[in-house]
């Protein structure tokens, strides 16, 4: 994504969106009480994160970006790592295609993470909403990359090799000895098994949002409060 892009989300998006907000709603076949439908097929994810990732994501397309996006991951990184806080969703029929385990990094803390950071070197895990990239056999084996779309909170992804890739460490049953899973250095580490059928559908201009209850970010990010992610949460909100 090109710098103009991210200026474009973190300065412009209250007048890029106020015009229309329908070519955002038909690029993925969103409209009101889509997170509700999305919830009834994933029952154990919080209704209020899932309303923010679809807000974010009507804010990103509503500035052009990920147009043609048709898929969502939702991390929720306020649930323990030994459980599985990672859901993948086919935005256009509204079905569920994964529910994973994922890793934080080391500079989160724990089994629980507490802290989040944009700075390299922290091998602290990103909060917000990122479009993906294309994907690259590195040090970690088949691996996605992945753009930040928030400015300050996790634009420099690509700079810190923010990546989604498979693991051995991510192993729930092995890892219970430990209290936790093992970490990354700030990547969504999945287990090995199934990171590439993951990463398959993943690629490529999709979207995956990190949630945690940083105050900060909620109260900063440009992509929780321009119109077009108002209007969504207004809607989800009516839709109840």
């Amino acid at each position: 994504m090109s710098a103009l892009a991210l200026t474009a989300l973190a300065c412009g998006a209250a007048s890029a969106s106020t015009a229309s907000t329908e070519p955002a709603v038909r690029s993925v076949g969103l409209h009101s009480g889509a997170a509700q439908r999305l919830a009834r097929v994933a029952p154990a994810i919080d209704p209020q994160v899932l309303s923010l990732a679809l807000a974010a994501v009507q804010c990103a397309q509503a500035s052009g970006v990920g147009m043609a996006a048709q898929r969502l991951a939702v991390i929720d990184y306020s649930m323990p790592s030994l459980q599985r806080r990672l859901w993948v969703f086919d935005l256009r029929s509204h079905r569920l295609l994964y529910r994973e385990w994922v890793a934080h990094g080391s500079g989160s803390g724990g089994n629980l993470p507490t802290h989040f950071s944009n700075e390299d070197g922290s091998h602290a895990s990103s909060v917000g909403l990122f479009v993906t990239g294309d994907t690259y056999i590195g040090r970690n084996g088949y691996s996605l990359r992945m753009d930040g779309l928030e400015p300050g909170f996790n634009d420099a992804a690509m700079d810190r090799a923010i990546v989604m890739h498979g693991a051995d460490y991510v192993n729930a049953t092995a890892d219970q000895a430990m209290g936790r899973l093992g970490r990354s250095w700030g990547c969504p580490a999945l287990r090995s098994a199934v990171a590439r059928p993951i990463i398959d559908v993943m690629k490529d201009g999709q979207f995956v949002f990190a949630y945690y209850p940083e105050q900060a970010w909620l109260a900063r990010s440009a992509l929780l409060h321009c119109p077009a992610a108002q209007l969504a949460l207004a809607a989800e909100r009516s839709s109840h």
